[in-house]
């Protein structure tokens, strides 16, 4: 684990750091944001997963969420959407497959299965090498992200009972099972069985009897992959028909941008630190 950057901002560090994956067998990049309070004691910490085509670096310089960070005494972890490098598998035709489309799933598939192993990266390999390493408080930890990040933080918390203190998520991919993202990826990662895919699907979760932990989720109503991507109306479905705790806000004249999500990053921060500090 090494750093590569650190930027001084709201009294706290904004770390940068690159390590060897196992679980992704690649370099990557990740960054961190330790509030002010880090200094001095350690904290807990809330993961954000990002969306398509993205990095890191895409909350970190658009979200806002470092102001809140510090004033709450979090920490914010922020990993990469995928594994990078020459070596991995990519469709370069596609923005929604390969490279910055890791869908936080363990794939099973040639070539993909080599290195888009981001479900144990995310849950596993980040958080016992980052807990070791930086003053974080072992096992305290909430996650939240957006679009397919959004997906990746519901299923995070649905499938690892007890991992997490809260989950939230911006516009996520509700149903991937019966989407045009979510399908091309999955029959690329984990085959042609749509069985195999309910493993990593939300709404399927739910409707499966996943442990209970309230969902919080934030759509925008002028978001233009509503209707076709992201069918919250399939979550409010099946958390209605298995009495799953759910608070889905749609948030009225937003889009999918992080206009959205910096409009509302605090509200759900201050959800998690509610939630972490107990």
């Amino acid at each position: 684990m090494k750093q590569i950057e650190s930027v001084k901002e709201s009294g706290g560090y904004l770390n940068r750091y690159q390590h060897h994956s196992t679980s992704c067998n690649c370099e990557m990049t990740f960054s961190v944001y330790l509030p002010p309070a880090a200094e001095t004691q350690k904290v807990p910490a809330v993961y954000w997963l990002s969306g398509l085509t993205c990095t890191d670096d895409n909350v970190r310089t658009k979200a806002g969420a470092q102001r809140y960070a510090a004033e709450l005494g979090l920490a914010l972890i922020m990993p990469d959407t995928s594994p990078r490098g020459d070596d991995v598998a990519d469709k370069e035709s596609r923005y929604d497959l390969g490279k910055g489309a890791g869908f936080y799933v363990n794939s099973t598939q040639a070539p993909w299965a080599h290195n888009y192993q981001m479900y144990n990266y995310v849950t596993a390999e980040l958080p016992d090498l980052i807990e070791k390493e930086l003053p974080l408080i072992p096992g305290i930890k909430s996650i939240t992200g957006h679009s397919m990040g959004g997906h990746g933080a519901l299923i995070c918390a649905l499938k690892e009972a007890g991992a997490y203190r809260s989950v939230s998520a911006f516009s996520p991919i509700n149903h991937p099972s019966v989407c045009e993202w979510g399908q091309g990826c999955f029959s690329a990662y984990l085959g042609s069985n749509k069985e195999d895919w309910k493993a990593y699907d939300a709404t399927e979760l739910v409707l499966a009897g996943a442990d209970k932990i309230e969902l919080f989720i934030d759509h925008g109503t002028a978001d233009e992959f509503l209707q076709d991507q992201l069918y919250p109306q399939d979550m409010i479905a099946a958390c209605k028909k298995m009495d799953f705790p759910l608070n889905l806000r749609m948030q009225d004249g937003y889009d999918h941008s992080y206009h959205f999500i910096s409009t509302f990053i605090g509200e759900h921060l201050r959800y998690h630190a509610d939630k972490l500090f107990e």
